[in-house]
């Protein structure tokens, strides 16, 4: 019998929320910089460019990766082997302890994003909890635990469908990424689980974009299942649709395809596709009873050393003397290089900001 200490998952799960924030995995790293050694688009490359940049410095400078630190999904496996003892909390009270602790850290706070009621007050939960959390009892002693931060943006993007057995899921998937367009930030991964239930397919989806990226690794052996082939057909397929990095065009819009699928219903062939954006974070520990799971701080040299040049057409912009001609005089693709205060806002502040230009109120 294993025994797992309150602190030990509470301290594990702080520490890993605090890391993915300002570390991307490195096989992500990697796969950008191999996009953006071969992309042939300048907006698109300058895109991937900025990517990997923005993410040596927060990784030099233990800041967030992105404005948006996202919700927290946690898959949790408890060994039937695990015991608590002297535990005072229930399990989903420590991970969401972790999640205060990790979201309110002095060094490093990070943006609260939850909102309870959220179809009515919508008011914020002020430490970015609850958590989103799925469990597993499995054989076995130790608790097994994947731990991600999802922005909004790109699960607003979320797709379900209940297809036709005989339906073709490349067919809907290239269907249906167009309409997606840029706001779930590409180049990313694109999470799809098949089979099961509608909710099955769901958090099948989401669960397998924990996994690292290794299309090129199965490209080299070649698919062994249907899942590994369809990994295939729509990785080529999306890469094809021309979006490319944050919708500029170009040849990378997904770095992966990754798929989980279930036995489902004979009249049924249950769809669920979940993108991840260029803010991609996530990561795994393990706890056997030995102490709290510290994640391991990647080495600065598997970042690509990159200088970005905006090139001599790019335009200087004053935002605090800027005039709506100025505006008017901006060119599709042009490169903006913006100077001063920038007052930014989100959906709530959006509708506001309407509601009182139809009114005719100033701040």
């Amino acid at each position: 019998m294993t025994v797992i200490r309150q602190d030990d998952l509470i301290d594990s799960v702080a520490d890993a929320l605090q890391f993915i924030s300002y570390y991307h995995p490195v096989d992500f790293i990697q796969a950008v910089n191999e996009a953006y050694e071969r992309e042939e688009s300048p907006a698109a490359k300058d895109a991937l460019a900025q990517i990997l940049i923005n993410s040596r410095m927060s990784a030099m400078g233990h800041r967030p990766l992105c404005q948006d630190t996202g919700i927290v999904t946690v898959f949790i496996k408890v060994g039937m082997n695990v015991s608590w003892e002297g535990a005072t909390m229930s399990v989903s009270d420590m991970i969401n302890e972790g999640v205060r602790r990790a979201y309110t850290h002095p060094d490093n706070v990070l943006r609260a994003s939850i909102l309870e009621d959220p179809d009515g007050a919508r008011k914020n939960t002020k430490d970015n909890t609850p958590a989103v959390i799925h469990y597993e009892i499995v054989e076995g002693d130790t608790v097994d635990v994947q731990v991600a931060a999802k922005g909004g943006g790109s699960e607003n993007k979320s797709k379900m469908v209940m297809l036709n057995p005989s339906d073709s899921i490349v067919d809907w998937v290239v269907k249906t990424v167009p309409t997606m367009g840029a706001g779930w930030c590409p180049p990313g991964m694109l999470g799809i689980g098949i089979g099961g239930t509608a909710e099955k397919a769901a958090v099948m989806a989401k669960e397998s974009l924990m996994d690292p990226i290794d299309i090129h690794e199965l490209k080299a052996r070649g698919p062994q299942t249907r899942a590994e082939e369809l990994r295939l057909e729509i990785f080529e397929a999306v890469n094809n649709l021309g979006i490319g990095a944050q919708g500029l065009g170009g040849l990378t819009t997904v770095l992966d395809i990754k798929i989980k699928d279930y036995p489902t219903h004979a009249a049924s062939k249950p769809v669920a596709m979940i993108p991840n954006c260029a803010a991609t974070r996530h990561a795994h520990f393990v706890l056997n009873g030995s102490g709290p799971a510290l994640q391991t701080a990647p080495s600065l040299s598997d970042w690509p050393d990159i200088t970005w040049d905006v090139g001599p057409s790019a335009r200087r912009v004053n935002l605090d003397t800027l005039t709506h001609d100025e505006v008017k005089s901006w060119k599709p693709g042009e490169t903006l290089l913006l100077n001063g205060v920038m007052l930014t806002g989100r959906d709530a502040a959006h509708k506001r900001i309407v509601d009182m230009l139809k009114n005719c109120q100033s701040t």
